[in-house]
């Protein structure tokens, strides 16, 4: 058997991030009580789902947990369109800009989402009309492009300065000027007028805007919901509640330069409106992380239908829900430990796959495949390989610069079926893992010739 050789991983060439830490917990001692955090999971169609913001950006920003499901891994989802930006690169404003095309494709979605609660179309229309109409917001200029010429010098105001900041004019929410859909009540808790025992019905209906979720489930306190007589430019927008997107609309004015006959020529305009359906980014995790970030590192809880997960009881539906999970999880246990990042290795046909630092610095170095052996290397295997198999999959691994490894998990003598119904299981095996090397023939002889 040949020496595996090993190759340094391979660092990609534009890096626009900063490492911050392997895990997103405390590694100091004296701070670990103070700043650890337990963040908030649920299992939603057999999928771990992350929604608190926070939660999100401490699990991916270190460790590099799980993805964005609106992203190609990193959550970082924008409503605004990257294709307009050059249009608009001189705009001050911080609203995002979208057609009025995908502006309509929101009103749609509104749309459908109001007849499923049984609301008939004129009481939708009417509702939609006044919360999408154009919001006149103070020292708003018009801002008009011609599709031909460049843009004009007069500017659009930033969002700070387009929201008043008097004290009359700083909560507009409510306010039949500025918010349409005031005359419907809001359901938002006021702490200047609700006691502190609120009825726990009335908690169950109530919706958190900054977390797209009910009171009860988001974790927020009503308490903490106050209404600020002070006025506050960066706090406007969030108690607000709305989002406010710039939609590129269509202008149309009549040329007088022709004698023959009048010519319309068509400009573009940025509208300020409300987004009538707001898309949330969420962070998947898979199983392995899920159940990693609960019982190795202790900073996830799990929810199934609003009851939280004991690590057995999570054991156990991973391990129906997902073939193979518990020697999975074992491999994603131990290279997690040497200081790997794992992920899935599904797009290329394995088991895992093992970034150094995490996927925004290097590229994966292993495609990884699990087995799960006795100690004479016996047992069925999880994957049945072939050599022609082997063969396509090795040069599968070969030609995305990665190299192919095969990871045993040795059982100890009598370990049953039942010693797997716990996690404790892992600290009794042994690892060991071959690297695949594919043998060229005139390679071999030319070592051999310089010998």
């Amino acid at each position: 058997m040949s020496q595996a050789t090993f190759h340094a991983p391979r660092r990609k060439r534009k890096i626009y991030e900063s490492y911050e830490s392997p895990f997103p917990i405390p590694l100091s001692h004296d701070g670990y009580m103070k700043d650890f955090k337990i963040c908030q999971g649920e299992i939603i169609n057999n999928n771990v789902i992350v929604r608190n913001m926070e939660d999100i950006e401490l699990l991916y920003g270190k460790g590099y947990f799980g993805k964005g499901i609106l992203s190609r891994s990193r959550p970082e989802y924008n409503i605004a369109q990257e294709e307009l930006r050059g249009r608009w690169k001189d705009s001050r404003g911080t609203f995002p800009v979208i057609s009025s095309i995908k502006y309509q494709h929101h009103v749609e979605w509104a749309k459908e989402l109001l007849r499923g609660q049984s609301m008939d179309s004129k009481s939708i229309n009417k509702i939609l009309e006044n919360y999408t109409s154009p919001m006149n917001l103070p020292d708003e200029r018009d801002e008009t492009v011609h599709l031909t010429d460049s843009i004009d010098e007069q500017q659009p105001e930033s969002a700070e300065k387009l929201i008043a900041t008097n004290k009359d004019d700083l909560m507009r929410e409510g306010n039949p000027d500025y918010d349409p859909l005031s005359k419907y009540g809001s359901e938002e808790p006021n702490n200047n007028h609700t006691s502190p025992d609120l009825d726990k019905d009335v908690l169950e209906k109530m919706h958190c805007h900054r977390h797209d979720d009910l009171i009860i489930h988001c974790g927020c306190k009503p308490e903490k919901q106050t209404v600020h007589t002070e006025p506050e430019r960066t706090s406007v927008l969030e108690g607000m509640g709305h989002e406010y997107v710039m939609v590129e609309e269509e202008a149309t004015s009549e040329a007088e330069d022709l004698k023959d006959e009048e010519v319309k020529v068509k400009k573009l305009k940025l509208v300020c409106r409300r987004n009538p359906f707001r898309i949330f980014e969420y962070l998947q995790l898979s199983h392995e992380e899920a159940f990693f970030l609960v019982y190795a590192l202790g900073c996830l809880s799990i929810t199934f239908k609003k009851e939280p997960l004991t690590i057995l009881k999570l054991w156990e539906v991973f391990s129906s829900a997902q073939k193979n999970f518990q020697t999975r999880y074992m491999a994603y246990h131990h290279f997690r430990s040497k200081g790997w990042v794992p992920k899935v290795g599904l797009k290329y046909g394995t088991d895992l796959l093992l970034y150094r630092k995490g996927p925004p610095f290097y590229h994966a170095s292993y495609s990884v495949i699990v087995e799960l052996v006795d100690e004479n290397f016996d047992g069925p295997p999880l994957r049945p390989l072939t050599w022609r198999s082997l063969s396509g999959l090795n040069r599968t691994t070969m030609n995305v610069s990665k190299e192919l490894l095969i990871c045993y998990f040795i059982k100890p003598p009598g370990f049953t079926e039942k010693d797997m119904d716990s996690p404790e299981c892992i600290k009794k095996f042994k690892v060991q893992a071959i690297i695949v090397n594919r043998w060229i023939s005139s390679r071999e002889r030319m070592e051999h010739e310089e010998l």
